[in-house]
């Protein structure tokens, strides 16, 4: 009679959504649940580390107050500065280089196609390593020398973002698979954090008045500035990446023992996961539909409270 492999109910995550009335309701989150790598927990405890002053810049009396305002903006960057890796094997330095360099020129002038201007590529030398092997002699295998490996990086810019997907199409013909990573460029920055300190300040005037009315005070000027806190995240560190798949577990360690088990492939899935308008006073520009710059302010000022006057 042949065995039965016995296996635990299997789940892929459009199954754990139909049979867990738990996770049903937050269904509008979609598979970024299983992300494990929280860019934006990481973002957020960055904002949240700006709030901490030291014990020097705490009030120096009881009879002042805090009031703050924390502004975020998304811009859309100006220009993009894509990074592709190129890497050449060879028995010699000279083989890798002659080799490397057919394939610069080449990618060089593809790029040229699409309307990139030579100006624009810059070619930056990596590394250039040893590769050894073995090389096997009765029962003794003997490291030895085999050949050579030369890298570069070939650094492209451009202010067309659908210019990216052109350029790894012609990278691809010429064996070039690494694309590295994509800066963000806005050119700009000073006018960005006015806009965010008239934002603030806007802010800083509504709360006073508002304390004054709630709390039956007055707030002394001239207000005093204790933080002003500018920070920004780029797109290339606010990706979350999560598998969003269950697996199944042999039940019988005999069956495990016994058995080759060969795991099915599991596609990773990579998501820009921006800062949204949680703990932040007001949002300049709130509707993210690309990976967008985020910049941010947070400002804390200081006001005296008007104290009774004696009888």
């Amino acid at each position: 009679m042949p065995r039965i492999l016995v296996l635990v109910p299997t789940a892929l995550a459009l199954i754990s959504f139909l049979h867990s009335p738990n996770i049903c309701r937050a269904q509008v989150s979609g598979n970024l649940g299983y992300s494990e790598s929280h860019a934006k927990e990481r973002a957020k405890a960055r904002e949240r580390g700006k709030h901490l002053l030291p014990q020097t810049e705490l009030p120096p009396t009881s009879t002042t107050t805090f009031v703050e305002a924390e502004v975020l903006m998304n811009v859309k960057a100006d220009e993009y500065v894509a990074v592709f890796g190129v890497a050449q094997e060879g028995a010699t330095t000279e083989e890798c280089t002659q080799k490397i360099d057919a394939v610069v020129r080449q990618f060089r002038d593809a790029l040229g196609t699409l309307g990139v201007d030579k100006t624009e590529v810059h070619v930056d030398f990596i590394s250039q390593t040893k590769i050894y092997g073995f090389e096997v002699a009765g029962d003794v295998a003997r490291e030895k020398l085999v050949g050579f490996e030369l890298k570069k990086n070939i650094h492209i810019r451009y202010t067309d973002p659908a210019r990216l997907d052109k350029m790894i199409v012609a990278a691809a013909r010429f064996q070039i698979h690494d694309l590295i990573k994509v800066d963000y460029i806005v050119k700009e920055v000073q006018p960005i954090q006015d806009m965010l300190m008239d934002e603030a300040a806007k802010i800083i005037q509504k709360k006073s008045s508002r304390y004054e009315k709630l709390l039956g005070i007055k707030l002394v000027p001239p207000a005093q500035i204790y933080a002003e806190r500018y920070a920004t995240h780029y797109p290339t560190e606010m990706y979350d990446s999560f598998v969003a798949a269950e697996s199944s577990n042999v039940d019988s360690n005999v069956e495990r023992n016994q058995r080759t088990i060969v795991r099915a492939r599991k596609s990773r899935t990579f998501v820009f996961n921006n800062l949204d308008a949680d703990g932040f006073d007001h949002v300049i520009n709130p509707v993210v539909v690309e990976p967008m710059v985020q910049f941010t302010l947070y400002l804390k000022v200081k006001y005296e409270v008007e104290q009774p006057k004696a009888k």
